[in-house]
């Protein structure tokens, strides 16, 4: 079992969403985040004072799969968030030790689904 986490643009999601949804993966957390990376982020001016914009907005997708799954899940949100430019994201595969479903009891591969 990993679980696949990604930061993506929040302007990607709708994609990767369809992306993911292809390949038969329904089951996804999403929750918002800040982060920078290689882009550094950016200045804007406000009222005339220069202001440095270093966090910008992410979206983290969590997807808990069991191993067929794994290599179909980060070529749905590779297809879904590429743009080609510097900002699209990241993506880490984690080792999961146990998955417990609380409504069944279920442990492992079978509490994932």
């Amino acid at each position: 079992m990993k679980l696949v986490v990604a930061y993506i643009r929040p302007d990607m999601l709708n994609s990767v969403k369809q992306e993911l949804y292809k390949q038969d993966i329904f089951k996804i957390s999403v929750t918002n985040a800040l982060g920078c990376g290689q882009q550094k982020g950016y200045t804007e001016t406000y009222r005339g004072v220069e202001i440095e914009v270093n966090l910008l907005k992410k979206v983290r997708i969590e997807i808990g799969v069991t191993e067929p799954f794994v290599q179909k899940t980060v070529d749905a949100i590779i297809a879904g968030a590429r743009t080609g430019e510097i900002g699209d994201g990241k993506i880490f595969i984690l080792h999961i030790e146990q998955a417990i479903r609380i409504r069944s009891g279920e442990t492992g591969e079978a509490a994932i689904g």
